[in-house]
């Protein structure tokens, strides 16, 4: 047969089979499977270029509910309390980072104090005043050199710890002394997310781990697929009733029962070929509100799901790698390119967009990237890659002020007991 004719052939066939994940949802209670009927996409063609919609319309959020806690299981964070104007009042201070990545930063509030971790891996206990109350380090001196990576969630008086090297292990929160210490085969990514007597965590190869917190042995794993690459943006676990729900590397929704360790659904949000791209690939943190997950990524998708069955509410066009913040009847996020969106939470209709960025110059402003928002009261706080930190009126969209913060990097701004605080490298600074 001629060569042409036969790769002809082969080209069709592959072109012509089914086997692309991305057109289909599987459901737990069919061996087949079914078409999307409810989807709506808002926004079908994708834009070019981020442009201001509709800037001077004012949004009323004045019977908005404001929160006094920034640990919500759900990544629900709303408007939290906090009316001050960014009045600086002292740091928590810490050796200093050798690779500072303020991304996947997040200290552990409490009533008294902050747990955060140093460039070495010990764990350090700050009362409220800044003062040191304990201070642990479990790692070999090989470990240290690698610099770990922490992650926290507390149980009562259990601190829980995973880290980026494969660690995982269980404190008690008044002394630090260990209770057990045990060795993941692969390092972590994810957030930790506790329910009932368990915890769950996803490793780097995409695989879900289930833990009992008395003891550390593992309950149950689940294994989504794998990646050629480390992806350097750390991934994001809710629970809802009886279910775990993941996102991994490659853009994958997964929902996990809790009891079984078996598959519910599973979306897919990428083609096939981001396999071999998802070091740059980046998903926002997933955010539950009643029965919808809504989340983002930076290939310009923003998604509003349903938290029972995984399917699409509606699809908007928002190019951000941010947490989405729910206020009320609406969405916040800023996009990687640095324009704030208003969206309507049920119906995904974007109806107000504002450059934040329109005070940098073209040059600068192309080197510089969101890395954080939170809101307080009526103002939005976002920090910048560049250092500063933007304090934007939510109802008009307008910037009130730009606070310099550090001449190099600083994490998403953060709010626990009507205080901000900002994590820049080698202390955890506080605003009332």
């Amino acid at each position: 047969m001629n060569k042409r004719i036969f790769f002809t052939l082969v080209l069709i066939f592959l072109t012509n089979c089914s086997f692309n994940k991305n057109s289909k949802i599987w459901n737990e209670n069919s061996n087949s499977v079914e078409a999307d009927k409810t989807f709506q996409k808002v926004i079908i063609e994708e834009k070019t270029k981020t442009r201001e919609l509709n800037p001077l319309i004012e949004i009323d959020l004045s019977n908005i509910k404001t929160q006094n806690f920034n640990s919500n299981p759900q990544n629900n964070f709303g408007a939290l309390k906090y009316s001050g104007f960014f009045d600086k009042a002292g740091n928590f201070n810490f050796s200093k980072f050798k690779n500072f990545d303020p991304l996947n930063l997040k200290p552990l509030f409490i009533k008294n104090g902050i747990v955060f971790f140093n460039k070495k891996g010990s764990i350090i206990f700050f009362d409220n005043n800044q003062k040191i109350v304990w201070k642990k380090n479990y790692y070999s001196k090989f470990e240290k050199k690698l610099n770990p990576k922490l992650s926290f969630s507390l149980d009562g008086k259990n601190l829980i710890i995973a880290d980026n090297i494969g660690k995982y292990y269980l404190l008690n929160i008044d002394n630090g002394e260990l209770i057990w210490m045990k060795n993941n085969v692969y390092p972590f990514n994810s957030e930790i997310r506790r329910f009932e007597d368990k915890f769950f965590i996803v490793d780097y190869k995409n695989i879900l781990r289930c833990f009992y917190i008395k003891n550390g042995s593992e309950c149950w794993n689940f294994a989504t697929e794998d990646t050629l690459t480390i992806s350097t943006n750390k991934y994001s676990i809710i629970t809802h009733k009886d279910i775990v729900v993941f996102n991994n590397s490659i853009g994958d929704i997964t929902a996990i029962n809790i009891s079984s360790g078996m598959i519910q659904w599973q979306l897919p949000t990428q083609s096939n070929k981001i396999v071999n791209e998802s070091y740059n690939f980046k998903n926002s943190k997933l955010v539950k509100d009643k029965e919808t997950i809504f989340f983002s990524n930076n290939k310009n998708q923003f998604y509003s799901i349903n938290i029972k069955t995984g399917i699409p509410k509606w699809v908007n066009t928002v190019n951000s790698h941010l947490t989405p913040i729910l206020v009320g009847e609406y969405i916040f996020t800023v996009s990687d390119d640095g324009y704030l969106y208003t969206i309507q939470k049920n119906q995904g209709n974007i109806i107000r967009i504002n450059d934040v960025y329109k005070f940098y110059k073209e040059k600068k402003r192309n080197k510089i990237k969101p890395v954080g928002i939170i809101v307080g009261q009526d103002k939005l706080y976002l920090s910048n890659s560049d250092g500063n930190i933007l304090i934007i009126d939510l109802g008009s969209g307008k910037i009130l002020r730009i606070e310099k913060v550090s001449r190099n990097q600083i994490s998403k701004p953060f709010i626990y007991n009507e205080s901000l605080f900002l994590i820049k490298n080698g202390s955890i600074i506080k605003y009332n």
